[in-house]
């Protein structure tokens, strides 16, 4: 059975098989998928370990039978030295989803994880990899390593870890029991597109001598996402570091520390359970003068330990003033003394007693635009207020925090049974047999890229839903020359994200935008999973909307996406690659300018209609900023209108989101209410400054979008980041809202972070919670009702700006 707990998935309102398999369906399905735009006619993009010869006794050392089936035929993305330097940063033509059947394998070295590589291990009886006595790290970090070292090269890797996209990791156990206290189980240094996901590490005793073993090495990166993860024993049960990172139902157990923080812009632990632990949670990475640590959320969870959570944070005297900033939320410390703790040893200040259940307590800077300070404390002397002829508006007030507030009340649509925020793992269908499974080629749709399956798709995924089959997407890229209209009642399985690509007449009117898949129509209940599929276009195609989400959920989580993903320009097959669409910051652009409808791609990536809701997790709308595929990976400006456009009165669960370099908005929320997000992650357009963000869409009123007729400033008419327009009861826990550059130029204007005015627009909208909300670039980080407000400058948390909470609401918190 799964390493997941059974009761932590929905159970299906689909009619399940009654028959139980010894082996996953997976494992036993024929894979006939191919790599479009892949030269090589026998690219294997499947490869079944046994097959290359790989031992699962756990008698005979699998490395090197292991490896190669990974790097099979040899040309995969991947290598460097010192000389050349990387090899290849990126490609998405030479994917490989490497199948691990149940069984024991035996390594003594590291297991290298190639460019968009997934391991995947039986869902059913998850595979065993035992760590040898005589394990050594003869090239990478850990056990399974997604970034290697170039040797002697100054830190140099295979690839850049904040381009380090299209990787999972799921349904394995890593036994370090016998190896040398030095082991590593995983070297996670990923960016988004990655999961990490139903995994088990096994390690020595933490009181074993000399024990040094870590279960999670994750250095740097910019996540991402990872669940279901049960860490035992070693030294140190995670080290981690990222931009941003969302980390759902992670369990560690007999630790000496159970995570190490090595830096952060914003991370979001819920549903983590920590026992037996020395040490927690550890944020006091660069010291007191010099914290390293953004923001973290503790939401939902337990922590049994010495000393639960160690932070350097003092109010007024820590630096930077507003790095080290944690809210914690229904959090019970029972079984530790010291819930947070001052950092220094065991013998430190206690900031927050523990044996209790804490309900809500931060620390941090705080604003608040209700009448009276937060739990009636006085006001920092940052102050923000306005008002006009006709109106008088609220204040926005700072306060330094670090104490209990009142909890906020959490709308039932948005909870489970026990009061927690809602949450539904990724479905593998364990219970299904191969009988159940219906192939798209098999189907007779084509996937090469080239032929029109329009029809064919559609076909099939009625065929679907009849029979209550999981509709597969082998690998492929299928094109669609018009809507798609998938059923409110089916399953959708993509294979190492099968490619669906939208073209043609009928996606090329900016002012009659047509959607490439309709999920569900108008009014429809029902129940929807997709899952590992990959929406794009094949320019121009600037009236595409690549997805309209009309279903509404029949229960709880029953329609969602998990590990889905919008991919705008710059790879294999889109005709939006560098060649067309090279950056040029030193020409001006101009609407009129040929090149701009040359590689205008879309003009929405995904639309949560009025009617509509679901649940989405680990979701990634990016509008490229740089080639994949060809040689030298150079910038580009690829245009699209709008990021996600969420309506309705919900409830929606985004878990693990991000929308990146969209023209007018990255999020807007709209004429709706009762979202959960947990952690939201934007960038603005890096072309933006040369042409703005009228250029070259023009703002329609009936989508709603921007007008940005309030400017004054050169730097106004930027990306927002997020958008809240006539809309309530909005959580965000944790975002990363960024902008790097005036026109791919980052020294004019990061250090004074004047890339833009305003990051994070609300207008006529109420009860909105920003927690740990960070923004780079932007001069000030709210526009509320056209008036700026939280200066950076008084939010500064080492590289960001960061406020552990902006509220904007009636009453007092």
């Amino acid at each position: 059975m799964s390493i997941m707990k059974a009761s932590r998935f929905l159970p299906l309102i689909f009619a399940l098989s009654s028959l139980s398999s010894a082996q996953w369906w997976l494992g036993q399905y024929n894979h006939i998928g191919k790599v479009a735009f892949q030269p090589d006619p026998n690219y294997k993009a499947w490869r079944n370990v046994l097959d290359y010869g790989c031992d699962n006794t756990g008698v005979v050392d699998a490395t090197q039978c292991i490896n190669d089936a990974i790097q099979d035929p040899g040309s995969r993305c991947g290598g460097g030295d010192v000389i050349r330097g990387t090899y290849c940063e990126s490609s998405t033509i030479t994917p490989a989803l490497v199948y691990f059947p149940s069984g024991t394998y035996r390594v003594s070295g590291n297991l290298v994880m190639y460019y968009k590589t997934q391991i995947v291990g039986d869902a059913v009886n998850p595979p065993t990899f035992k760590v040898d006595a005589n394990y050594k790290n003869d090239i990478g970090l850990a056990v399974f390593d997604s970034n290697i070292y170039i040797p002697d090269a100054s830190g140099a890797q295979w690839h850049a870890n904040q381009n380090n996209f299209f990787r999972q990791l799921r349904n394995v156990i890593i036994d370090m029991t016998e190896a040398p206290t030095f082991a590593t189980g995983i070297h996670w240094q990923v960016a988004q597109a990655t999961h990490l996901n139903n995994v088990r590490i096994r390690m020595r005793p933490k009181g074993f001598p000399g024990n040094e073993q870590q279960g999670i090495y994750a250095e740097n990166g910019s996540g991402g996402f990872m669940s279901d993860i049960f860490i035992e024993g070693g030294k140190i049960g995670a080290t981690l570091g990222a931009q941003q990172f969302t980390t759902r139902n992670l369990q560690i157990s007999n630790s000496a520390t159970a995570i190490q923080m090595v830096f952060d812009w914003v991370w979001l632990y819920t549903d983590l359970k920590i026992t037996g632990c020395d040490v927690g949670l550890d944020m006091s990475s660069g010291g007191f003068s010099n914290q390293a640590i953004g923001s973290v959320i503790v939401a939902d969870s337990s922590i049994q330990a010495t000393q639960g959570i160690l932070t350097p944070y003092a109010p007024g005297y820590s630096s930077p003033q507003s790095a080290g900033s944690l809210m914690l939320e229904n959090v019970d410390f029972t079984g530790t003394p010291q819930a947070v703790a001052a950092a220094g040893g065991t013998a430190s200040r206690t900031i927050l007693a523990g044996n209790q259940k804490i309900d809500l307590w931060a620390q941090g800077n705080a604003w608040t635009t209700a009448a009276q300070p937060l739990n009636g404390q006085t006001f920092n002397g940052t102050t923000c207020s306005y008002g006009n002829t006709t109106e008088e508006r609220r204040t926005a007030q700072e306060i330094t925090i670090q104490r209990s507030l009142s909890p906020i009340e959490r709308p039932a649509p948005l909870v489970d049974a026990n009061g927690k925020w809602f949450s539904r793992s990724k479905p593998q269908y364990e219970d299904f047999s191969l009988s159940q499974i219906s192939s798209a080629l098999g189907s007779g749709l084509a996937g090469d890229g080239q032929t029109d399956d329009t029809v064919a798709m559609q076909n099939f995924l009625n065929s679907c839903s009849s029979s209550g089959n999981i509709c597969y997407f082998d690998k492929g890229a299928y094109i669609i020359t018009d809507t798609v209209n998938v059923p409110s009642n089916i399953r959708i399985v993509g294979e190492l994200y099968s490619i669906i690509m939208g073209t043609g007449p009928n996606f090329q009117d900016v002012n009659n935008p047509r959607p490439m898949w309709r999920v569900g129509n108008r009014g429809d209940v029902g129940n929807v999973e997709i899952q590992d599929l990959m929406w794009e276009t094949r320019g121009p195609t600037p009236g595409a909307v690549c997805m309209e989400w009309n279903v509404k959920a029949a229960s709880p989580g029953s329609a969602g996406m998990w590990d889905a993903h919008f991919r705008i320009g710059s790879t294999a097959g889109t005709d939006l690659q560098q060649d067309r669409c090279i950056k040029t910051p030193e020409i001006p652009v101009l609407a009129d300018d040929p090149k701009v409808a040359e590689c205008t791609a879309a003009f929405l990536l995904l639309h949560i209609t009025s009617d509509g809701n679901g649940y989405f997790e680990n979701i990634w709308g990016w509008v490229s900023d740089h080639e994949l595929d060809m040689d030298t990976r150079a910038q580009t400006n690829i245009y699209n209108g709008r990021g996600f456009l969420i309506e309705g009165d919900g409830p929606n669960w985004l878990w693990g989101t991000s929308t990146e370099h969209s023209t007018l908005y990255n999020y807007q929320w709209q004429n709706t209410r009762n979202t959960f997000a947990g952690v939201i992650q934007t960038e603005t357009a890096y072309y933006q400054g040369n042409p703005d963000a009228l250029i070259p869409f023009v703002p329609q009123e009936r989508w709603g979008d921007p007008t940005f007729a309030d400017c004054e400033q050169r730097n106004c008419a930027r990306t927002w980041g997020a958008r809240f327009v006539n809309s309530s009861d909005i959580y965000v826990y944790g975002s990363g809202l960024y902008n790097f550059f005036e026109n791919y130029n980052t020294p004019i204007c990061l250090g004074t972070e004047t890339c833009q005015e305003r990051m994070v627009d609300i207008q006529n909208s109420n009860n909105i919670y920003l927690w740990a909300f960070s923004t780079k670039g932007s001069e000030f980080m709210v526009s509320y009702e056209s008036t700026p407000l939280l200066s950076w400058s008084v939010n500064r948390a080492g590289f960001c700006a960061t406020a552990i909470l902006f509220e904007l609401a009636d009453d007092e918190s």
